[in-house]
């Protein structure tokens, strides 16, 4: 496992043998940063793949919300807008929720 550096100016999170000479969000140098200890580099690591699939899943309801509007502007029969109506609905509940999860890993350190 690769050290992991943290930003204590804006959380920027860098691998690597040594901190960046300057962090890429922010600008400050590398003085700015702190090495991660083993447990909240591994808390990072073992999260990684779990974020990735939150997003994924934010990605795919705003492709559902996007289809639902198409269907609710065609508005062919009101049973379609019914389903068309609640799919969007459903997909905005499924975003919120893994953007929240999202926002609980990041408070927890695991980001």
């Amino acid at each position: 496992m690769k050290k992991l550096f943290k930003c204590s100016i804006c959380g920027y999170v860098s691998e690597g043998e040594t901190a960046p000479i300057k962090c890429p969000k922010c600008g400050m140098p590398a003085e700015k940063f702190n090495e991660l200890d083993s447990e909240a580099a591994g808390k990072i690591y073992r999260s990684n793949r779990t974020n990735d699939i939150h997003m994924e899943i934010i990605t795919l309801a705003e492709k559902i919300v996007t289809l639902s509007e198409e269907g609710i502007e065609d508005n062919l029969d009101p049973k379609c807008l019914a389903a068309f109506t609640q799919a969007k609905n459903e997909a905005w509940v499924i975003k919120q929720r893994s953007k929240t999860e999202i926002a609980g890993h990041i408070a927890l350190g695991k980001w």
